[in-house]
């Protein structure tokens, strides 16, 4: 067989079954073995959005989505969604194509260095030279790809070399288990916990990586402790649970800020630093901190944490069989009641105001629908104030945090749950970055929603323009007709026009079956109301 058989076959035994992508040249040969196996390529109109797609197929899965490009400028075009898993802990292997090796010492058509752009932005980058290395390569890469914390590979394949014969066979994946924490170290945070007097849970990304979110509830409710996560933790535990306080990610003074300020002891569970710095939540580095993850803390100054590394399920389990004592917890359980009080009081007005487009948002869809963010003002306000009931039903890009993430994910995580609610939401911005994925949507029958909260500008840059300068700069836009728009590619278009119109038109886009467009226009003047309200955010007592 050829070597891009071999690759293919390699790919198969991973259990991949989708690979997203541009063809091109230099990847004719791999394209046509992908065209004789059991793999489907999905093809995207644009590479970056192909890299996101696989990005969220393996944050969705826990196992590495696959994305492939052709060399120099399909390659770069790869860099942003690759860039984007670094930082969001999704495994993901890119694959690329290349010059012949016989070009690689001179100057040559679309040739530039690739290995060196993609190596740091991956946990490992290789190019294969020879046909025989291709079983270790792809289990290595995929293995890499896998093991905590998850994140991008990349592959090289030369397109002299993707048609040499080859011999060989797939290496046995095999999945090798993660220990839980030391025992004795486990005996002793149970110990820091029992003396503490006001611990507090930091539930993050981690958790929902490790599928740990049923343990992590259990531990909550033995020890009766207030549970916060980061906004990429939103679900593993239910917002409705009366131990779940708020999401924590605002730089601002928030609410959650008093239940920091008031706990002893934090136990971070999963918690990635690259989503909040602990200089928002343990300002002075006076707090007790017991780190619970796969990995050894990150070393900070405000972090100086007592680790419990191994799997984050087991090492919980280990520390529910100890915990025989329950803390009072009084002061978060009326700390919950001044959350959201102050931002939900009067929702009348058009344009809407976005905390009502949230509300309804969540009103209209179910505890498995998936609600997937883009980056921009949007977002802080759904991390904020959209809850989510149960792990990966909330899909939020907040390590990296690439604008144009929604709606080429929301594909991925529609063609995952055909029976489910997909939603993307995204700023004017963000969707006019990726909208040429609406063909993909319509090309490949996956009926999203996509609702765009319209304020013709870059909204959450805006915002901090006019909370430190008082005025915005290079941020306004115009927009095309959105719902016009949508209707070319042959989507349903949907335009508010009311403040009473949106429920009625979210539950009519859900039951489509085909893609729709919402134009939803947004009154961004409550981004200064917000930051007023934090500013004089007074604790209970």
């Amino acid at each position: 067989m050829k070597a891009s058989e071999l690759f293919v076959r390699c790919l198969e035994a991973e259990g991949i079954r989708h690979v997203f992508g541009i063809p091109g040249e230099e990847t004719l040969e791999l394209l046509e073995a992908i065209r004789s196996s059991d793999i489907t390529f999905i093809t995207t109109r644009h590479e970056q959005a192909a890299a996101f797609m696989a990005n969220a197929w393996g944050r969705l899965t826990h196992r590495p989505g696959v994305c492939l490009s052709t060399l120099g400028p399909g390659a770069t075009n790869l860099i942003t969604g690759t860039a984007d898993a670094l930082l969001d802990f999704s495994p993901m292997v890119a694959i690329t194509g290349q010059t012949e090796l016989s070009e690689f010492h001179k100057e040559s058509h679309q040739y530039v260095d690739i290995l060196s752009v993609f190596r740091p932005l991956t946990k490992w980058n290789i190019r294969v030279e020879r046909p025989d290395v291709i079983p270790e390569v792809i289990r290595k890469a995929f293995m890499i790809a896998t093991l905590e914390k998850p994140g991008p590979t990349h592959i090289e394949v030369p397109q002299d070399v993707a048609g040499m014969q080859a011999w060989g066979e797939p290496l046995e994946y095999l999945d090798g288990a993660c220990p839980p924490a030391d025992g004795s170290r486990v005996r002793k945070a149970v110990e820091m916990i029992k003396e503490a007097e006001n611990p507090l849970i930091l539930a993050g990304n981690g958790v929902i990586r490790a599928g740990a979110s049923h343990e992590l509830r259990a531990f909550a409710e033995r020890a009766n402790i207030a549970v916060t996560t980061t906004f990429m933790g939103m679900g593993a535990i239910p917002a409705d649970s009366r131990l779940f306080l708020s999401t924590t990610g605002l730089q601002s003074k928030d609410y959650i800020s008093c239940g920091f300020e008031r706990a002893d002891l934090i136990i971070a569970i999963g918690y990635d630093f690259v989503e909040f710095s602990p200089l928002y939540w343990n300002p002075g580095g006076d707090k007790k901190v017991i780190h619970i993850g796969f990995t050894p803390p990150e070393v900070d100054a405000r972090y100086n944490a007592f680790p419990l590394v191994g799997d984050i399920k087991e090492t919980l389990r280990r520390l529910n069989e100890l915990i025989d004592f329950d803390k009072e917890g009084e002061y978060f359980f009326r700390l919950r009641e001044s959350m959201d009080s102050p931002f939900m009081q009067d929702l009348s007005g058009f344009p809407l105001k976005p905390q009502r487009i949230v509300k309804e948002l969540r009103e209209a869809l179910g505890r498995e629908d998936i609600l997937v963010s883009d980056v921009g003002a949007h977002k802080i306000w759904l991390a904020r104030f959209y809850p989510a009931y149960e792990p990966l039903t909330s899909i939020i890009s907040n390590g990296f945090a690439s604008m144009g993430f929604a709606l080429p994910a929301a594909l991925s995580a529609k063609m995952l749950h055909p029976e489910r609610n997909v939603v993307a939401v995204m700023g004017d911005g963000g969707f006019m970055m990726s909208v040429a994925e609406l063909e993909t949507a319509l090309r490949y029958n996956l009926p999203i929603v996509c609702l765009v909260f319209n304020d013709r500008a870059y909204g959450m840059i805006s915002w901090k323009q006019m909370k430190r300068f008082g005025h915005e700069f290079g941020c306004s836009f115009g927009n095309p007709d959105f719902v016009r728009l949508a209707e070319s590619f042959g989507a349903k278009g949907y335009r508010v026009e009311g403040e009473g119109e949106l429920g009625h038109i979210l539950t009519d886009a859900l039951s489509q079956r085909r893609p729709s467009v919402i134009d939803c226009p947004v009154d961004y003047s409550e981004n200064l109301r917000l930051t007023e309200i934090l500013g004089r955010v007074i604790c209970p007592t």
